[in-house]
């Protein structure tokens, strides 16, 4: 069990990594999309990421 966890912790930090690296000024966007967002538009947005 904890090898999976382990392996699924590895894999979104690669899966996170490909944006920047592959589109920087599409992640810089991004980014900046989600600083312009209301405290509870970010909080709804944790809850969405958390449930899926």
């Amino acid at each position: 069990m904890p090898d999976y966890f382990l392996a699924a912790c590895a894999l979104v930090l690669v899966l996170e990594g490909l944006l920047p690296l592959l589109a920087p000024r599409v992640w810089r966007d991004a980014f900046r999309r989600l600083i312009e967002l209301s405290d509870g538009q970010l909080r709804f947005v944790g809850l969405i990421s958390l449930a899926i």
